[in-house]
């Protein structure tokens, strides 16, 4: 068993949250590896529908050192985001070894191993950044193979001109639900239901032509429970009570709610005013599926040509870790924001936690938080940073 030079740092991941993570190490004077199953930086982003723009105003996807054009308007589209993460790279000047697909993470005799499609590497620390949005997740509801009408994703919504004089039921209307409910309310669809557990937050783009997210750090900055308030009472004086049409408000309140399950208030650019004009109707919840047909709740049926699950995402870690206790029920990661684990010292992740001023922020955030702590590790093991090089990326660790 040979070792070559070996990397104190390794990164799994290369978009937002992976090179912010490598631009703060970087900038210590320690130089990460970064490893990525894809072939392509920010492949994720790439892999969403191509109307999608970000829900943060555009001052908040600066990145150390580049800050985020504004000639792409307030809220930046899909590809000027790849755009502005490929620059980033560039920037960093950083190799990264893409088509590495990681099977296992474990820690042994106090250093981490990463087990991949390329062979296994080693490192003191292990920075993970693969987003919590990684995997769209569709329930398994029953009777829904059973369905003769098309069942997507709201990550793979396509080109919304397709969905003109269609029939469509939309399930749930959190962010990426009302997200696509906004590019539903400027086609001539035929119907629109929506399918609710429970209402969002609603907050809109802009009220008199500002862009209310603009106001997300002084949003940030109240404790919860005013935070809650804060957001219910704005919802109520731009809309009115939405009850009436059907769009009923969630028990706990935004702010909590984003708190502890990363789940952000919902940005409205005509979704409201679909719903208020009779364009979009709010139903029950969807319990199974029928041939022609889906059953809600309360026993009553719609019959949609297409269904689009605006159901969230995954994060796909739960395969890396097997037994190691370190996600928590829904795959997320307990310290998901760059904290350091004091049950697994060189264990690292970022991007996992959502915010009011968006995963950009929080990239940055928690990049320095892992920065810092590797930093103390250094100081307290009495070691230097391991510079890892170009000829690094031509074979794993152990060959």
């Amino acid at each position: 068993m040979k070792h070559s030079s070996i990397p104190q740092v390794i990164i799994i991941g290369a978009g937002l949250s992976g090179l912010t993570a490598a631009h703060a190490l970087n900038a210590k004077g320690i130089r990460a590896r970064i490893i990525d199953g894809g072939s392509r930086i920010a492949e994720p982003w790439r892999n969403r529908h191509p109307q999608l723009k970000l829900n943060i105003y555009r001052s908040f996807a600066d990145l150390p050192g580049l800050r985020m054009s504004s000639k792409h308007g307030d809220f930046v589209p899909r590809d000027a985001v790849v755009e502005h993460l490929e620059t980033f790279a560039h920037q960093l000047d950083l190799p990264i070894q893409f088509e590495t697909v990681v099977r296992k993470i474990s820690c042994e005799a106090d250093r981490w191993r990463i087990e991949t499609s390329q062979g296994l590497f080693e490192a003191d620390h292990v920075v993970i950044a693969t987003g919590r949005e990684k995997y769209p997740y569709l329930p398994d509801w029953p009777g829904r193979d059973s369905f003769n009408g098309e069942i997507l994703h709201a990550a793979d919504l396509g080109d919304i001109k397709r969905y003109a004089g269609r029939k469509i039921l939309v399930v749930g209307a959190g962010n990426s639900g009302t997200d696509v409910l906004n590019h539903l309310s400027r086609v001539n669809t035929s119907k629109v239901w929506v399918s609710l557990r429970h209402g969002p937050t609603i907050m809109p783009t802009r009220l008199f032509g500002f862009p209310m997210h603009r106001l997300a750090r002084l949003f940030a900055m109240l404790p919860l429970p005013v935070l809650d308030r804060a957001l219910s009472l704005t919802q109520r004086l731009v809309y009115g009570n939405l009850t009436r049409y059907g769009l009923r408000s969630h028990p706990e309140g935004g702010g909590t709610r984003l708190e502890r399950d990363g789940i952000s208030p919902a940005l409205d650019d005509g979704f409201v005013a679909a719903v208020k004009r009779g364009q979009i109707q709010m139903v029950e919840e969807t319990v199974k599926f029928g041939a022609d047909s889906v059953e809600l709740r309360d026993g009553s049926k719609v019959k949609p040509e297409i269904v689009i699950c605006a159901t969230g995402y995954r994060s796909g870690l739960e395969p890396w870790f097997a037994d190691c206790g370190v996600l928590d029920q829904g795959g997320h990661p307990y310290f998901s924001a760059g904290e350091a684990d004091p049950d697994h010292p060189g264990l690292w992740f970022t991007g996992y936690k959502a915010s009011l001023t968006g995963f950009f922020d929080a990239a940055i955030v928690a990049s320095n938080r892992i920065t810092d702590g590797v930093l103390q590790h250094q100081a307290e093991s009495g070691r230097s940073s391991i510079v890892s090089t170009a000829a690094d990326f031509e074979s794993p660790v152990i060959e």
